[in-house]
């Protein structure tokens, strides 16, 4: 199995949790561009001790386009609370483009499942006349779907 690292004062292996160790008070995070557009004037934030202060403090978000197989553009917004929202996860959690996209994911892959194990359809597939019958009937309910949209 791969390691997995967070980061921290010290490199750690991560866990359940988000596997960063607390900072000692001797030492300085110094934490880069949270935010989209830089600042008018730069901050010093002092006293942010965790993550989720620096977090908190920041509300890091960056606002997205996504394109459809249409070709036309979703804008959604996503922000970021914990480490775990840059994850594949975190951000599909966010979007109701990403999420119907894993949904049609999920469903094309049972659909790809089904298929290769459907004998019936495997042996329509091979006889060239059952295989045309079978493309003509799913280009009609494509043409009437179509029609009743």
């Amino acid at each position: 199995m791969a390691d997995t690292y967070g980061i921290g004062g010290t490199e750690v292996k991560t866990d359940a949790s988000e596997a960063i160790l607390e900072i000692p008070q001797n030492r300085t995070l110094m934490a880069e561009k949270l935010t989209k557009d830089p600042p008018v004037k730069p901050e010093i934030a002092h006293g942010l001790q965790t993550i989720e202060q620096v977090f908190e403090h920041y509300r890091p978000e960056i606002g997205m386009d996504f394109q459809d197989a249409d070709g036309a553009t979703k804008k959604e917004t996503l922000s970021f609370k914990n480490l775990g929202d840059f994850g594949v996860k975190g951000i599909t959690e966010q979007s109701e483009f990403l999420k119907d996209l894993t949904t049609q994911k999920e469903e094309y892959m049972r659909i790809i499942k089904q298929l290769k194990s459907n004998k019936i359809l495997k042996t329509a597939m091979a006889d060239p006349d059952a295989k045309q019958a079978l493309l003509d009937a799913i280009q009609g309910m494509v043409s009437e779907l179509r029609k009743n949209k």
